[in-house]
């Protein structure tokens, strides 16, 4: 494409209400977190705010289109158009990256492009990191017991210590997994396999086989020891009588699997995730999107859609469909299940709050609920930044992110308080889910928050776009 890189509008009688747009950002330095954030309104022939006036610099809240925080940036950004026109000429083009998250256009992310892209100097991460640093005060690792709500909690933890690079947040589930590694722990369930997750992140950075071990006890635990249905599904349950499928089960076999997968280059396990979320979603996901929460489980209402059952589907599959983009494969049945489930969702937000029923289905009768908010908007996130979803999400996206941030409290210390949160939720009629009862500060509540906090910081603002 050709045309300015720079455009500008302005009044000279009334600066402070002057328009224009960069394609590459104020610093112009490729390796800027925000050097593509504008580039989207750019092509369009839209213009965003330009802030001149120093008082109203130092009101505004750093955004997409925040100035080089240092010379040195500046410095680079300098050089680096230099070094462009040079190799381009005024006619030339340099292909851009494919997808938000790539800062090359032909290789996926490596740490420092992941970090950048999501912004970690941000109001959200920041926010985050107050969460995290709270339960850590709180609840030391020693304490922590080995279950789902925790390595939810973790999970989210890592991505924190992903973005940020703070070795605390690290050193925090490092030191849960070697306590239970210590004292032992079992697996005999999809959620007590879960913690596996973070062993195999472990695992990849710090190279030791205890880790491994670890995951190698949830490989064989799932291929070995929990039952299947006749379609080869793994039970929730694991070889207990009653072999059944539950939706969260995606997501906590599924970041195992995914996990290992990508980090240990092992094939078989992504394929693996890939089938198990086939057979979910042909057992499962109803004719317009949603899916219901289990599959041979006596007592379910199969018109009611649970909410954060349905936000497990959703970010399993936005991760998966992650993990196969940066490895250059696609997933056609995978693709078209989650789109279809995120029409399903974007059509059901609350268009008040941002947030979502916990009933997806029955607006009114029940509750706005946190902790599926929180997980639509990590998939929505995850999805756009991998080329999955249209500058539509980012709406959604901001939306689902106030609501969230309504929803954090603060106690007499002036620390985060997560509200809102359904409790542990089994299966069952509507009145079941109706009558769950919220809690504050779960620890699975805790880590989809993070999740969403930090996946959904750097995004370009949805300031023209329209649902």
């Amino acid at each position: 494409m050709a045309g300015p890189v720079w455009r500008m509008v302005v009044d000279l009688a009334d600066i402070r209400h002057g328009r224009w747009i960069s394609d590459t950002g104020t610093s112009g330095w490729p390796g800027s977190p925000h050097y593509k954030d504008q580039h989207g309104l750019w092509k369009s022939g839209e213009y965003v705010p330009m802030v001149s006036d120093w008082d109203d610099i130092r009101r505004t809240d750093v955004g997409p289109w925040s100035c080089s925080r240092s010379k040195e940036d500046s410095l680079k950004g300098l050089l680096a158009s230099c070094l462009l026109a040079c190799a381009m000429g005024c006619s030339g083009s340099v292909a851009d990256p494919p997808y938000f998250d790539w800062c090359a256009a032909d290789a996926p992310p490596d740490d420092a492009c992941y970090a950048a892209k999501r912004d970690p100097l941000s109001t959200n991460v920041t926010l985050a990191r107050e969460i995290a640093i709270k339960q850590m005060e709180e609840h030391p690792a020693d304490k922590v017991i080995w279950n789902w709500e925790e390595s939810v909690m973790m999970l989210g933890i890592s991505e924190l210590y992903r973005v940020t690079g703070d070795t605390a947040f690290r050193d925090y589930y490092r030191d849960w997994i070697d306590h239970h590694i210590d004292k032992g722990y079992f697996m005999g369930t999809s959620d007590s396999c879960s913690p596996a997750a973070l062993a195999a992140l472990l695992y990849r950075e710090l190279g030791d086989a205890k880790y491994l071990t670890v995951v190698e006890d949830a490989l064989h635990y799932l291929a070995e020891v929990a039952s299947r249905t006749e379609e080869g599904g793994i039970s929730h349950l694991g070889d207990a009588p009653v072999v059944t499928l539950w939706v969260d089960s995606l997501f906590m076999f599924g970041n195992v699997l995914m996990k290992h997968g990508e980090l240990a280059d092992d094939p078989d396990a992504i394929r693996e995730f890939s089938d198990q979320f086939a057979i979910f979603t042909d057992l499962l996901q109803s004719d317009t999107g949603f899916y219901r929460h289990a599959h041979a489980w006596p007592g379910q209402d199969d018109d009611v859609y649970w909410g954060r059952g349905n936000g497990w589907v959703a970010a399993a599959g936005a991760e998966y469909l992650r993990v196969l983009r940066d490895r250059g494969e696609t997933d056609g049945v995978a693709e078209a299940a989650v789109g279809l489930l995120m029409d399903d969702v974007k059509a059901a937000q609350d268009p008040q709050t941002g947030l979502w029923w916990t009933v997806l289905n029955r607006p009114g009768e029940t509750y706005l609920e946190t902790s599926a908010t929180a997980l639509f908007s990590y998939a929505l996130s995850r999805l756009y930044r991998y080329g999955h979803a249209d500058d539509t999400a980012l709406r959604v996206i901001a939306d689902a992110m106030d609501g969230i941030r309504s929803r954090i409290a603060r106690d007499d210390q002036d620390r985060p308080v997560i509200e809102g949160v359904s409790g542990p939720t089994g299966v069952g009629s509507f009145a079941n889910y109706a009558a769950v009862k919220t809690i504050d500060d779960v620890p699975f509540g805790i880590g989809v928050v993070i999740l969403a906090l930090v996946e959904s910081s750097g995004l370009p603002g949805p300031l023209i776009v329209d649902r």
